[in-house]
């Protein structure tokens, strides 16, 4: 993603409508035949703020290279869809659901660490265009984001974030880590948010990790019938950690728990008469069989191991007829 202009050089500057219009046909004629480009407005903006220069700066790139994906990058806790969702050059919405814990989120929506809530929001505005989550929670980052005496969120908040975020009906999702997000090294005296861990120490972090396993999952059912199905979830849905996301396609159904608690679900909600049923384990990317069974009635579930924080799982539900391959197996080219 390439960002033209982070928001406080917008800010301080302060760039008029007509050099943002100058500047930005600079930029989009200089990369608009790169076949890797996603641009990136705003930086860490909030759209009511600047408007005008913003708009500009959308605008010029779409019309000077109209074939390539365009987004805004919103302040913490915001998000696109509140000041853009009808412009033209907003291909697909983007969320920051930001660093704070349930708690510390006194601000705004409150809406603390349950990112899935933003999804559902810009899904049922018109125009319905794609969204996903911008910055979530980063690994190994203070709770807070710039207290470093506060916990750090760890590689089962990242996976957390992306399975709640993507289940809720997400189109993607982005992964970050604080040490490599501000390339940490030995000879920077001052790292950014409390980071411990230099760069390349950190690529490898479990979070990152985990990142290829619901890419893989997701990518291993048919993609453009998946939905949000809620309604699928047969009595408590769950609240904070307890809550279960189900996403579904006309032949297959997901369900995530964060905790590992068992939930029950109303059968019936996808294609054929019989349903085969897996756990996919969300650190590790493996998926086992478990069952078969008629697709009708409820059915509780209970995943594998104790009921407790970070024995996340998905419970995958296929239409047997399909015959699809283990759940995160993607087929070969």
């Amino acid at each position: 993603m390439v960002a033209p202009a982070w928001s406080h050089t917008v800010r301080r500057a302060p760039i008029t409508k007509e050099q943002a219009e100058v500047y930005a046909a600079a930029v989009a004629e200089r990369l608009k035949n790169k076949p890797n480009i996603i641009w990136l407005n705003g930086g860490s903006g909030k759209g009511d703020v600047n408007t005008g220069v913003w708009q500009a700066i959308g605008t010029t790139i779409k019309k000077h290279d109209p074939n390539h994906l365009m987004t805004f990058h919103p302040f913490g806790r915001t998000q696109t869809s509140t000041w853009f969702n009808d412009a033209a050059w907003l291909d697909f919405n983007m969320f920051v659901s930001g660093h704070r814990r349930y708690d510390q989120d006194t601000a705004g929506k409150k809406y603390g660490e349950d990112n899935w809530r933003y999804v559902l929001d810009d899904l049922a505005k018109t125009p319905r265009k794609p969204t996903l989550d911008g910055e979530p929670a980063f690994e190994n980052t203070p709770q807070g984001l710039h207290k470093p005496e506060e916990p750090y969120w760890t590689g089962d908040d990242a996976r957390r974030y992306a399975y709640w975020s993507v289940f809720a009906g997400a189109c993607g999702h982005t992964y970050g880590e604080n040490s490599v997000r501000q390339v940490y090294m030995p000879r920077d005296t001052k790292p950014a948010s409390g980071a411990k861990g230099y760069f390349m120490e950190r690529l490898d972090a479990p979070g990152a990790q985990a990142m290829r396993h619901v890419k893989n999952l997701i990518l291993s059912r048919p993609y453009f019938d998946r939905v949000n199905d809620q309604a699928a979830v047969a009595g408590d849905e769950g609240e904070k950690y307890d809550r279960v996301l189900v996403t579904k396609g006309k032949d297959y159904l997901m369900a995530y728990i964060y905790t590992g608690r068992e939930f029950k679900l109303e059968l019936g909600r996808i294609s054929g008469k019989e349903v085969v049923a897996w756990w996919f384990n969300p650190r590790t990317g493996e998926a086992t069989k478990f069952d078969a069974f008629k697709n009708e009635g409820t059915k509780t579930f209970n995943p594998p191991g104790d009921e407790t924080i970070g024995n996340d799982w998905v419970l995958v539900l296929d239409d047997a007829s399909k015959k699809f391959s283990a759940p995160g197996m993607l087929a070969e080219k």
